[in-house]
């Protein structure tokens, strides 16, 4: 069973940064696409960043040039560095995980959630 344990969160005031974790657990045999995801109240949970295992990454509109992922595929951990937050960045924010576990057996999988609160 593979696990995902997030950390990181807390509350923050407009123009400060965070840096979220997240270190998967586990039988796992490789993770293809990590990332993070954030739904504030009455909204859908959205996209804010993913990283392949090719390094590529993806992020939504709302956060580039703010949002920073990156992963420590030695360690199955990756990272969301937070900077120059917003108000509308307040949200639970989520970490995924896909891949294959050590049955070769495709896992996707999301970690507890860990809130981000910004005060303006």
């Amino acid at each position: 069973q593979v696990q995902l344990v997030e950390s990181g969160g807390g509350l923050v005031q407009a123009g400060g940064s965070l840096r979220l974790s997240c270190a998967a657990s586990g039988s796992i045999f490789r993770i293809n696409v990590m990332g993070w995801y954030r739904q504030a109240p009455g909204k859908q949970r959205e996209l804010v960043a993913r990283i392949i295992s090719d390094e590529s990454t993806n992020y939504a509109d709302s956060v580039k040039g703010r949002f920073t992922i990156s992963r420590d595929n030695a360690k199955n951990t990756v990272y969301l560095q937070m900077d120059n937050l917003k108000p509308e960045d307040t949200a639970v924010y989520y970490c995924n995980a896909v891949g294959l576990d050590s049955r070769l057996t495709r896992f996707d999988r999301w970690g507890q959630g860990t809130q981000v609160t910004v005060s303006s």
